[in-house]
C-alpha cells in the first residue's frame, strides 16, 4: 500500500536524515521504517519511505503515516521546489532477512532457498534462536510435516501469495491460533 504527498525542498533530506526525522513518530504509530530512498533524479524528485509493522501496513496507516511524515519533513525547509513523498509498505516479494521479518511472515507460505541450491516450501512456523519451523506437504494428501530450517542454511526466503484460503491443519502445525486463521 503506498500514499504519496506532494512536499517542498530546495534540497531533499539524506536518508539518513529522514530516518532520524521520522523514526520515532513511526515507532510512536507502532511501525518501523525498513528502507528509505531519495530519489532526487526522479521526475518529480521522490522520497519513498517503507514502513512495516507487526501487521503490516495497510492504505489507511499509510495515508496517516504519510501526512506525519509531511508535517515533519515540511518543518526542514519551507522555500523550495517540489517533491514527493510516498509512504508504502515492502512488499510480498522483499526478501525475509531479520528476525521481525520471519515473526512477521509466521502462518504464511514462504520459498526458501538454501545454501545447497535446494528450494523449500511451506508454511511458516515458529522461529527459534538457530532455526525456524517449516510445515511442509508430507507425500499424501492433506498430510503435513515439521521440518526444522536451519536459519544459516537460508540464504533466500521470500513470501508467496495464496489465493486460496490456507488449511486449518498447516495453520495448527504452523502455530497460529484459530481466530487469526479466519482473518
Amino acid at each position: 500500500m503506498a500514499s504519496d504527498v506532494p512536499l517542498r525542498s530546495a534540497r531533499l533530506p539524506s536518508q539518513q536524515q529522514v530516518i532520524e526525522l521520522l523514526g520515532a513518530e513511526f515507532e510512536r504509530a507502532g511501525y518501523e521504517i525498513e528502507d528509505v530512498l531519495v530519489q532526487e533524479a526522479a521526475k518529480p524528485p521522490r522520497i519513498v519511505v517503507v514502513a512495516d509493522g507487526d501487521h503490516g501496513v495497510d492504505l489507511d496507516a499509510a495515508a496517516v503515516l504519510a501526512r506525519s511524515a509531511a508535517e515533519l519533513l515540511d518543518q526542514l525547509d519551507d522555500d523550495s521546489p517540489p517533491y514527493v513523498l510516498e509512504v508504502t509498505s515492502p512488499g510480498v516479494d522483499r526478501p525475509l532477512v531479520s528476525d521481525r521479518h520471519f515473526r512477521r511472515a509466521r502462518g504464511r507460505v514462504v520459498e526458501m532457498t538454501l545454501s545447497d541450491g535446494s528450494q523449500v516450501t511451506g508454511r511458516l512456523g515458529e522461529l527459534g534462536s538457530s532455526s525456524v519451523a517449516l510445515v511442509v506437504a508430507d507425500g499424501g494428501r492433506g498430510k503435513y510435516a515439521v521440518r526444522e530450517v536451519p536459519r544459516d542454511t537460508i540464504t533466500k526466503a521470500v513470501v508467496q501469495v495464496e489465493f486460496s484460503p490456507p488449511n486449518r491443519r498447516e495453520l495448527e502445525l504452523a502455530g497460529q491460533p484459530e481466530k487469526e486463521a479466519e482473518a
